[in-house]
């Protein structure tokens, strides 16, 4: 499958399950309370109005928690599903200067700079060589002192550990109460993952030139990882 080719897969996908993916995510993500508060319990600026930009944002979610901490952030979001930013744009409603970006965010060439770059459950759909590349332009359009915040999915270091991961994620999923067509779409959309493992993204990080590089937060696969550009 082409680049071109998977990228239409996602937004497919993400398109048809919009409507019902947050109330879905918290029932696939069994750790979604850590999974989304760490990150914004990690952001920290000099300014009450940092610049923010969501990569992937999707349904808005991430966001509207981050602009619960800084309300007057100035926040910029890109996805390539028109119909997760449909709900993206309810959520934040109340946020009018919110600016929305209908696009690829490994190849948009984005405006200024940023004091804060953030990601959910996306960069996981990108192959090694995308995800290398992403953190190097992200890198570039950080602020000096900014911080760049990923809360993803990661590959098992081992394939026996990989294993392990499936399988626990797949018992509590199954277990949460979702029908079988919502749990055969979730199995559906793991089609579309390119997982790498965490420390191949630690090391691109620092690759990258970001310091004090961390794994602040993991649950079998769910890390969210933190990297500052000093």
């Amino acid at each position: 499958m082409t680049n071109n080719q998977s990228r239409n897969s996602i937004v497919e996908k993400f398109n048809e399950n919009a409507a019902q993916y947050d109330s879905q995510r918290v029932k696939l993500i069994p750790c979604f309370h850590d999974f989304y508060t760490i990150p914004v319990s990690l952001l920290n600026t000099q300014t009450n109005n940092p610049a923010v930009l969501d990569i992937g944002a999707g349904t808005g979610l991430l966001s509207s928690l981050i602009l619960e901490k800084y309300p007057d952030a100035d926040m910029t979001l890109i996805d390539i599903s028109e119909k997760m930013f449909d709900v993206a744009k309810e959520r934040l409603s109340n946020f009018p200067d919110v600016k929305y970006i209908l696009n690829d965010y490994t190849t948009y060439d984005f405006d200024g700079e940023f004091d804060i770059i953030v990601s959910a459950l996306s960069i996981h759909h990108l192959t090694d060589s995308e995800k290398k590349h992403l953190y190097q332009k992200v890198y570039k359009m950080l602020k000096k002192g900014g911080l760049f915040i990923n809360a993803d999915q990661v590959l098992g270091q081992t394939p026996f550990i990989e294993t392990l991961y499936k399988s626990d994620w797949s018992q509590k999923i199954e277990s949460s109460g979702l029908t079988e067509e919502e749990l055969a779409a979730a199995y559906e959309r793991t089609k579309l993952d390119k997982m790498s493992t965490l420390a191949d993204q630690l090391n691109w990080l620092q690759e990258s030139g970001f310091r004090d590089v961390d794994c602040v937060y993991k649950y079998f696969n769910f890390v969210v990882l933190y990297g500052r550009k000093i």
